[in-house]
């Protein structure tokens, strides 16, 4: 298997509180019961985040979540998904 992270933090763009990362993941040779080990797949995550960073909405935030899952193995169908997240930060102290 073979993967790579990349991620950014706005602030130093003038952007504070929004980020983003991608991740990528390919496996090739993958062992499946009663098959041969040439199936292959990959993924790739991309994560895109805003929080709040001041005001009465302080540490409010929201995150957009794209996955997409291709894969060779005959058991596994071919993933797209979309997520939308809401986030709050409490302290516990």
């Amino acid at each position: 298997m073979l993967g790579a992270i990349y991620g950014c933090d706005f602030a130093a763009l003038g952007i504070p509180g929004l980020s983003a990362r991608v991740i990528y993941n390919k496996a090739w040779l993958i062992d499946v019961a009663g098959r041969s080990r040439t199936d292959r797949e990959w993924e790739r995550d991309l994560r895109l985040d805003y929080v709040v960073q001041s005001g009465p909405l302080k540490g409010l935030g929201i995150a957009w979540a794209n996955a997409s899952l291709r894969s060779d193995v005959a058991s596994q169908r071919d993933i797209d998904e979309n997520r939308l997240i809401l986030l709050y930060s409490i302290s516990l102290r």
